[in-house]
């Protein structure tokens, strides 16, 4: 009697599919080859995916050292101000897979509807009271009021947003599993892009005449 072969033996299909987890549950970035890769963010004629390494002996303990979240940012048009812990601005973070964002709002300043294209979002409330809700692709959304020390969790690629629904400001600290995780705006992707996208395609999309489209525009490029 033939014996079977090794591509249709239980065994391989186990394999396989073991393999095949272990791929989709790989971190939003790629594994690191090494103790760590400090970024050279500025280096030039270079191209690749993150930035090239400082040599291992230059490295000094500033290079894992960073104060950019001390301070608030400036708030944006709706209510809120970043600070940004990424591998750009921290380049200690170069390879990790993390990152982090301190998100501070105004009274009712929100952080409105947006997507990270690479990596999931763990929210954490530092003080005051914000809602945080993300959508899924099949459009159902799953929203929580959040207190200081609450956490919430956005799934890689979905829209979600969150907003202040306290009677003073607040602040949050958004955790990522990339070094950067991009942020994709819907409001300013759609009615701020440059070049514009037609008002004939807005005006179709959100059912609206082009003068809608137009104040919209303004709004936001003020």
């Amino acid at each position: 009697m033939a014996s079977l072969s090794l591509a249709s033996s239980p065994l391989f299909l186990i394999l396989s599919l073991s393999v095949l987890l272990l791929h989709s549950c790989h971190a939003a970035d790629p594994d690191p080859l090494q103790d760590f890769c400090v970024g050279l963010p500025n280096a030039t004629n270079v191209y690749l995916n993150g930035f090239p390494c400082k040599k291992s002996s230059g490295v000094i303990s500033n290079d894992f050292y960073y104060s950019g979240l001390q301070q608030a940012g400036t708030p944006n048009i709706f209510g809120v101000s970043f600070s940004i812990g990424v591998a750009q601005t921290f380049p200690g973070l170069n390879t990790l897979g993390v990152s982090i964002n301190r998100i501070t709002y105004l009274r009712g300043g929100t952080n409105t509807p947006h997507v990270h294209p690479r990596a999931t979002e763990l929210l954490y409330v530092v003080r005051g009271r914000v809602n945080a809700a993300f959508v899924t692709t099949n459009n159902v959304l799953y929203s929580k009021d959040l207190k200081a020390g609450d956490l919430f969790v956005f799934p890689r690629g979905l829209v979600h947003y969150n907003y202040n629904i306290g009677k003073a400001g607040a602040e949050t600290l958004a955790f990522f599993n990339s070094q950067f995780a991009g942020t994709s705006v819907i409001s300013l992707n759609l009615f701020a892009s440059m070049p514009s996208i037609p008002d004939e395609v807005l005006e179709k999309s959100f059912l609206v005449n082009e003068q809608t489209v137009e104040a919209i525009k303004a709004n936001l490029a003020s």
